[in-house]
């Protein structure tokens, strides 16, 4: 049996969904009671907990072989919220018994501090460790579905904003599908010791991503580099409290400059192509009200 936490998002939802095609019993843990339908109906047994109850979420890990975790951002979240999150979780798996654990975590998060958000990750990662059950730190690079953010800008003025000293680096970038396969995969493997996984992934540059976006869109999209002193205020232009974008500009900064690299010898290849993610990501998008503008 294994327990995972996060199911109604995207990572979460496709670590699932991956052990559910596999035959694998899963326990579906949802915040809220009215999450829980589409699990039940989909063969996954039920527990409500949210990742700031310690109590609840260790009954909810109780009993199982394996489980996931991930530390999510909160918007409105400080840096003692993040951390006291990341203590709750560990509490939890300490004593629910849990033999072993795999978390979502992040390139650059053997760093301390200067990462923005990803130092929470170096926090819950050794918070875990510390539990004394064996951990599966899986370190993803970017995630293919970030272009979803910019959806708002390449489809009213066909702009694609690229917070980078340049948009013709190539980069890894890893399909959320991928990261649930892989974190599945190291579940079901049962490592007798902790062990940090990077993943491998296709490496594409911005301008690539916004030829992407232009063909699947049919419409010209142009790559726009944000100058740094102007990341703040084109964070906070979208609605997100200062405080938080401070820390996305950080994280930004940490990967402009080299800083969130692989460490680890021990890796998974990634090998979703980045026009089937869109294409997933526009189909999902567009019955919310993203009208359809290639020709039918």
């Amino acid at each position: 049996m294994y327990a995972i936490t996060a199911v109604t998002g995207n990572v979460g939802g496709h670590v699932a969904r991956a052990l559910l095609a596999a035959g694998r019993p899963v326990r579906a843990i949802v915040r809220s009671q009215s999450k829980a339908a589409e699990w039940a109906q989909a063969g996954a047994q039920v527990a409500v907990a949210d990742f700031t109850d310690a109590d609840a979420l260790s009954a909810a890990l109780a009993g199982t072989d394996g489980a996931f975790v991930m530390l999510p951002t909160e918007l409105s979240g400080t840096d003692a919220s993040h951390r006291a999150m990341a203590d709750s979780i560990a509490q939890a798996v300490a004593a629910s018994g849990v033999p072993h654990v795999a978390m979502l975590s992040s390139m650059g998060a053997g760093l301390a501090e200067g990462t923005g958000p990803i130092r929470w990750l170096y926090h819950l990662e050794n918070r875990l460790r510390a539990t004394g059950t064996v951990v599966t730190a899986v370190r993803s690079p970017h995630f293919q579905e970030k272009f979803a953010l910019t959806l708002g800008s390449v489809t009213s003025e066909g702009i694609y904003p690229v917070m980078a000293s340049t948009a013709e680096l190539p980069i890894p970038m890893a399909a959320t599908v991928d990261i649930g396969g892989a974190i599945a995969h190291f579940l079901q493997s049962s490592p007798q010791e902790s062990q940090i996984v990077d993943l491998q992934a296709p490496s594409y540059t911005e301008t690539d991503v916004a030829k992407v976006l232009a063909a699947k869109l049919s419409r010209d999209v142009r790559v726009v580099l944000v100058p740094r002193e102007g990341w703040l205020t084109a964070f906070e232009s979208t609605g997100l409290p200062t405080p938080i974008a401070r820390e996305l500009v950080e994280m930004y900064e940490a990967d402009d400059d080299g800083l969130l690299q692989p460490t680890s010898n021990l890796t998974f290849v990634c090998t979703t192509a980045l026009d089937v993610t869109v294409d997933r990501v526009l189909q999902a998008a567009r019955p919310s009200g993203m009208p359809d503008d290639r020709p039918q």
